[in-house]
């Protein structure tokens, strides 16, 4: 009888670990995003340039996520996500181990999504969507990504809550804290947007602010040395600096703070989309520029899915620094994207960019002619014009 017993007790304790098991998930997943690359006019003496470059349309990475059921309709949720570039097996996001996402929090069908960690900002969850970098990538996106359209900046320290949707109505909130002992605001960043769908229309807006983390004495301006120091991407904000002359001489700017909103329509095999950011850089004494720089982006894009597998895009940009410096950039991409399998397909991607006007150089501060600097990959030319074409391929697992 006791060994009966015993065994009715295994039985009913390994049926209670199955029944646990069913009610949480972790699943594994990634993204090898690879293709052949050729630039013209890859740099300030225009060299041409061909090249294997990883992530055109998505970032390569992997990450692990899942749920915990906590009963009453309540979830505990994660998701760890790591960056790294496939050509060398180097992290990206500045070496982090988990650089793209990094979160824990709650989930519930009624009262929303509470997180906190390493995030994506509001702007990027609900405005990102409706524009032509969501279907395209870094070559459909803005110049030097100004107005963080193509994901450049993730947040660190931050607290967000996704609201669930009402007909149609979506809001996020975010604030990240800056963790500076003795001020509260010290590098800070926050953040809010909100989307409506219904039929065919979805609209979308946000608000994003961060502020630089440096100390002021860390970002001194010393005549004829330096222009001002870096952005301090170690507090929340990583800031929206691609390595062109387009922003990035502004990482030394105190403040920065992007508008945007976008609006697309669906019907049938079409989509159209059209999207405003504002984008504002501002300084303190101690930043290396003394005005304030403006970008006003404006973008539109048309995609016709010919086929169930494949689909095609055109995109264009116009963007507008005023301010500190004055330049205007002009942007037409192409694209096509042909679906081999649910997981696996070949893409053609190319774009032209044409320069006018002036923009400060971010190596010795002066105010030099606009070099075209296409999407987010951060080739400045020293002509007013580039082209890049990629060729490449995507696998999801």
């Amino acid at each position: 009888m006791k060994r009966i017993a015993l065994s009715t007790l295994s039985l009913a304790l390994l049926g209670a670990a199955g029944a646990a098991h069913a009610q949480s998930s972790v699943t594994l997943y990634g993204l090898i995003d690879e293709s052949i690359q050729y630039v013209h006019n890859a740099n300030l003496a225009n060299d041409h340039l061909i090249q294997t470059f990883a992530g055109n349309i998505q970032g390569d990475r992997w990450g692990l996520k899942g749920t915990e059921d906590l009963g009453g309709g309540l979830k505990a949720i994660f998701q760890l996500e790591s960056g790294f570039d496939v050509n060398n097996g180097k992290m990206s996001q500045g070496g982090r181990l988990f650089g793209r996402q990094a979160y824990v929090g709650v989930t519930h069908d009624m009262y929303g999504t509470f997180t906190m960690g390493r995030q994506y900002d509001p702007l990027v969850d609900l405005v990102q969507p409706l524009t032509a970098d969501n279907y395209f990538g870094s070559t459909f996106t803005t110049p030097g990504d100004v107005d963080n359209n193509d994901n450049s900046s993730r947040t660190s320290n931050a607290i967000k809550y996704v609201s669930p949707v009402w007909s149609g109505f979506q809001f996020e909130g975010m604030y990240a804290l800056g963790g500076v002992a003795g001020a509260t605001g010290a590098g800070q960043s926050w953040a809010g947007a909100a989307t409506w769908s219904g039929g065919p229309f979805s609209v979308a807006a946000g608000y994003f602010r961060m502020e630089n983390g440096n100390t002021p004495a860390s970002r001194g301006v010393v005549p004829g040395v330096n222009q001002g120091g870096t952005w301090n991407a170690n507090v929340t904000s990583g800031g929206t600096f691609d390595g062109s002359n387009i922003n990035g001489a502004y990482q030394s700017a105190k403040q920065i703070d992007i508008t945007s909103v976008a609006g697309q329509y669906v019907t049938g095999p079409f989509t159209f989309n059209l999207r405003y950011s504002f984008a504002q850089y501002k300084p303190d004494a101690f930043s290396g520029f003394a005005s304030q720089q403006k970008y006003q982006v404006v973008g539109a894009f048309a995609g016709y899915q010919i086929t169930p597998a494949m689909l095609v895009g055109l995109g264009y940009i116009y963007t507008h620094g005023s301010g500190d410096a004055s330049a205007s950039y002009n942007q037409v991409s192409l694209g096509a994207d042909y679906n081999l399998s649910k997981r696996t397909d070949l893409y053609l991607l190319g774009a032209y960019q044409k320069a006018s006007g002036h923009q400060r150089d971010q190596s010795t501060g002066a105010i030099v002619d606009a070099g075209a600097s296409v999407g987010s990959y951060g080739y400045g030319a020293g002509s007013t014009s580039q082209e890049i074409v990629s060729l490449g391929i995507r696998h999801k697992f």
